[in-house]
C-alpha cells in the first residue's frame, strides 16, 4: 500500500489496481490533478474536508470513480453514495467500512454534524475524518489528527494508544499554522461587547 498526503486531511491510497482519494478540501493542494482514481470519498461537510470548487473537475478528470459521502455532505453534491456507519462498500479490490458517525464537539454552541470515518482494506488504512472514534478492527495505518479547533494533544495521543496501529501518519495538520481559523471561532463565539483583534506579527497596533 502506498500514500500521498496533499496537506491537512486529504490522502490517496494506492493498493493494488486501486486509488482511493480522502477528504479533498480546500487546505490541501495537488490533488486536483490526479487521475485513474477509482473512489473520492467524503468524511464531512466542512470546507477543509470537501472543495466544493475544485471537486466537479475532479470527478469529471475520473469518471469511474465513485464519489461516496456522510449523510450531512449528500444534499450539496450530486450522483453520490452515502456511507453510513457500519455499511461496508467495494471499491476496487478493496473493501470500505463506514465508522463513527459524528463530528467531534468544536464548542456547545455549535451543532454536531455527521462525519464518517472510512475502514479501508480489513484496516490496512483507518482515516477518521474529525473524530476520534476507535474502531473494532486492528488497524495497520493509521491517519492522526494532529491540530484543530476540536483536538487538545492529549486526546490524539489517547487515540493513537487507543487504536494502536504500526504506523501513525500525522494528518489534519493545517490549523497549526493558520490563527485565523481560531480567530474565526472566537469571532462567532465570543461574548457581547468583546473585539477580536487579531495583530500581525510585528505590527504596532494601539489598544
Amino acid at each position: 500500500m502506498q500514500l500521498v498526503h496533499f496537506g491537512h486531511a486529504c490522502v490517496l491510497l494506492e493498493s493494488g489496481s486501486t486509488r482511493i482519494l480522502i477528504d479533498p478540501g480546500t487546505f490541501s493542494a495537488g490533488f486536483e490533478d490526479l487521475t485513474d482514481l477509482d473512489a473520492v470519498l467524503v468524511t464531512h461537510q466542512h470546507f477543509d474536508h470537501i472543495d466544493s470548487e475544485r471537486l466537479p473537475a475532479l470527478l469529471e478528470a475520473n469518471p469511474r470513480a465513485q464519489l461516496v459521502v456522510d449523510e450531512g455532505t449528500a444534499p450539496d453534491v450530486e450522483n453520490a453514495t452515502i456511507a453510513r456507519p457500519g455499511d461496508v462498500l467495494k471499491v476496487g479490490e478493496l473493501e470500505v467500512k463506514a465508522v463513527g458517525g459524528q463530528h467531534a464537539l468544536i464548542h456547545a454552541d455549535i451543532p454536531v454534524v455527521p462525519n464518517t470515518g472510512y475502514v479501508i482494506g480489513d484496516g490496512a488504512f483507518y482515516h477518521p475524518g474529525d473524530s476520534l472514534f476507535v474502531p473494532d478492527e486492528d488497524v495497520d495505518v493509521l491517519g492522526v489528527p494532529s491540530g484543530a479547533p476540536w483536538l487538545r494533544i492529549g486526546e490524539a495521543v489517547d487515540f493513537l494508544r487507543a487504536v494502536k496501529p504500526r504506523v501513525a501518519v500525522p494528518i489534519h495538520e493545517k490549523t497549526l499554522a493558520n490563527v485565523g481559523m481560531a480567530t474565526r471561532f472566537f469571532e462567532m463565539l465570543k461574548p457581547e461587547g468583546t473585539e477580536i483583534r487579531q495583530l500581525t506579527p510585528g505590527e504596532e497596533s494601539a489598544v
